[in-house]
């Protein structure tokens, strides 16, 4: 038997330790560390605020197991690399790991790659280097400032709200901006407007076309604000004639969108696919780390996913304009290859775009290897990154201008109409819509052949009642945008950003919109009043730029967090003294007491929430507390309630556990399926899956059912 070492290669998942062993084959060990091994503890602050804000890293039990086959396999290892991600969080788990396993004599190499793909492992693992003590500083300080926060705010809240509260430096600007959008909307006064078209055609010629009015012929504005000024107006414009002002026609090149970074696959994949930020990052993690395809080969299909870069590797688009040319042909390929400039405030390190690693690796080729999910996100990412190196789409955008004569009326009114109409389709044939804006150019039907001085015939008039709108709330997506364009948060916080603010009850997610709840606004308002500056959005962005200037060796980490905590721990003491503990009204269930009849409320406790009878000091009956569904379990006919698992993740499961273990990942809904009667869970907007069968399609018509909670 041989006795020969190999070396030891670390990564933080199964799945990406699987990918890896195909393309190193048998002389590595792979080891999985199952993400981060080390961090700070959960039952004190874990920071030496005395003593340079040193931070007392501990191992949780649940990883000791995991440490011990790292440190036997590291025992018999000839060279330890870490191949952890290629971000600030993965050199930290790097650092980490090199920190507890400490192999001695042993030499340990970091190596970085962006693609599990043969050539960049490869390459990876020829050129290895040290830990990166600079972005792994940059990472210490985001994780000692928020748990300087957390730590230090949350007990406050306890305090002055009520048990069970967190506070987040991130999450709770986050909520801030929902908070104020909200009440931007509640608080909006609509005011009336009128818009008045009048449809009309040149000498016979068909179709006819509809012209708005924008003002006067002398360039006034119009206030339209009444009916009665609207039908005065209409009243004259009956009475007009109608000639042609101005006619201007311009080419219009529209250049498509660049390839994904984090930001835009989670806002396009919620406006096309109805995936949430965290469903996204969890099946992008999936077609980064390798999926079994062809032969049963693990591959790594797409680029990292945690990026703000829109940089492509030169060997991809060179791929990508290969394929195009022989696809679609010359006339969809420009003549030279697009470069994207990175316009993200505080761009970090020089990652790729988010791209499938091969561009002949149609989506349709591997299909049958992926499941839907899996499958869809992966043709988004194919498509739009193809499409980034397509030729440009090219319209003809017509304006024509109106002039309207009312007889025996000295004010001359002035219309306009215009057309947009597709020349050449270019990029568009294969991805048609960025972050969910509607396209500026979609084709408007041509306009008659028009010149000044043309006389038109009026056919009808419309009077259309409006009324202004208040701004829209937030969607997982457009919520993104605005973290992105404030600065707020990074690739890698996104998600988890979004799903602690719906855990906490903070903020609810219905059809996709984002609405504080009560506590939300409690919270909210009780910290931006007390920590203005804490939770102010410009000073939070401000302290992201510092994080980057950690990781640029601009600053020490040291430095910026003592400079955060000063002001902060002053703040904090005097807040203590000053708020006054905020009363939140009871929430009262359809649940009855079974002792006295009275309804009961929901309180928090100790241990979380539970159900108290409101006759309480003489009626003390309490209860468990569940969030009902009103749809009976498929198996044993008891009633489906929402729970959360270990890792906060919601799913719903009987009542009856643990006698009956059923579970659904989804929402149940009260329907049948229309195919085999089985429970219909929801499945994205509108749509439904079945439990049983293979049915996925439009939730049958019935009455929805209402969550009761108790």
């Amino acid at each position: 038997m041989s006795n020969t070492k190999k070396d030891l290669v670390i990564v933080e998942s199964p799945a990406k330790a699987r990918t890896l062993s195909k393309i190193l084959g048998t002389k590595y060990n792979l080891k999985a560390s199952m993400g981060h091994i080390r961090d700070l503890p959960k039952s004190k602050l874990g920071v030496d605020v005395e003593n340079d804000f040193t931070p007392d890293y501990v191992v949780p039990r649940t990883k000791s197991k995991t440490v011990k086959e790292l440190k036997d396999a590291a025992k018999t290892a000839k060279t330890i690399f870490l191949a952890t991600d290629p971000d600030r969080e993965g050199e930290a788990i790097a650092w980490h790991l090199g920190e507890v396993i400490n192999p001695g004599k042993i030499p340990m190499r970091r190596v970085v790659f962006h693609e599990i793909t043969d050539e960049a492992v490869q390459h990876a693992f020829k050129t290895p280097r040290g830990i990166d003590m600079h972005l792994v500083d940059a990472q210490q300080a985001r994780r000692v400032l928020d748990r300087l926060v957390g730590y230090k705010l949350s007990p406050l809240l306890w305090q002055k709200v009520r048990r069970g509260l967190s506070a987040g430096r991130v999450q709770s600007v986050a909520l801030r901006i929902i908070v104020e959008r909200e009440r931007e909307v509640t608080g909006f006064v609509p005011a009336e407007f009128w818009v008045i078209e009048a449809e009309m055609e040149k000498g016979g010629f068909k179709p006819s076309f509809r012209a708005k009015l924008i003002g006067l012929a002398d360039g006034t504005d119009l206030t339209v604000d009444t009916e009665a000024k609207a039908q005065t107006i209409k009243d004259r414009l009956e009475k007009s004639k109608y000639a042609v002002e101005k006619v201007k026609m311009k080419k219009v090149m529209r250049q498509p969108a660049p390839p994904f970074i984090t930001s835009t696959l989670q806002q396009e994949a919620w406006y096309k696919l109805r995936f949430s930020a965290e469903q996204t990052m969890a099946i992008a993690q999936q077609l980064y780390e390798g999926l079994p395809i062809g032969d049963g080969d693990t591959v790594g299909l797409i680029t990292y996913m945690r990026t703000d870069s829109t940089h492509v590797a030169r060997t991809a688009v060179a791929e990508t304009r290969d394929f195009i040319k022989e696809k679609y042909g010359e006339e969809y390929l420009p003549p030279h290859a697009r470069v994207f400039t990175k316009v993200v405030k505080g761009a970090q390190e020089a990652h790729e775009a988010i791209r499938p690693t091969k561009i002949h690796r149609l989506p349709e080729q591997i299909k049958a290897h992926l499941n839907n999910n899996q499958f869809k996100l992966y043709q988004l990412i194919w498509n739009r990154m193809v499409a980034s190196q397509m030729a440009a789409a090219a319209y003809e955008n017509t304006s024509v201008e109106i002039i309207a004569k009312p007889i025996g009326v000295k004010e001359h009114y002035l219309l306009r109409t215009n057309s947009s109409v597709m020349k050449f389709p270019g990029f568009t044939t294969l991805y048609t819509r960025d972050e969910g804006k509607t396209d500026e150019e979609e084709a408007i039907a041509a306009l008659p052949v028009m010149e000044k001085g043309d006389v038109l015939k009026l056919l009808q008039l419309f009077n259309e009642q409006r009324f202004t709108q208040p701004p829209p709330r937030f969607t997982e997506a457009s919520l993104i945008r605005a973290l992105e364009e404030k600065g707020i948060g990074r690739p890698s916080t996104y998600a988890p950003i979004i799903s602690n603010i719906q855990y906490r009850e903070y903020v609810t997610k219905s059809s996709g919109i984002l609405k504080p709840t009560e506590l939300g606004f409690t919270v909210s308002d009780l910290l931006t009043k007390n920590f203005p500056e804490v939770f102010d959005i410009e000073f939070t962005a401000r302290m992201e730029d510092e994080l980057d200037e950690i990781a640029e060796q601009k600053k020490s980490w040291g430095t910026v967090i003592k400079d955060f905590y000063t002001p902060f721990e002053k703040t904090l003491t005097n807040a203590k003294d000053v708020i006054e503990r905020v009363k939140m009204a009871d929430e009262i269930t359809t649940e009855v007491c079974e002792k006295c009849g009275k309804p009961m409320a929901i309180k928090t406790g100790r241990f979380g929430k539970f159900l108290a009878c409101t006759g309480y000091p003489d009626c003390k009956t309490t209860k468990k507390y569940q969030i009902k569904t009103g749809v009976s379990c498929p198996e044993c006919g008891s009633e489906l309630v929402r729970r959360n698992s270990k890792k906060n993740k919601v799913f719903y499961g009987c009542s009856n556990y643990p006698n009956c273990k059923f579970a659904a990942n989804a929402k149940p809904l009260p329907q049948k399926c229309p195919e085999c009667g089985g429970l219909l869970t929801e499945y994205k907007e509108k749509q439904a899956k079945c439990t049983k069968c293979r049915y996925r399609g439009p939730i049958p018509e019935a009455a929805t059912a209402t969550a009761v909670q108790s």
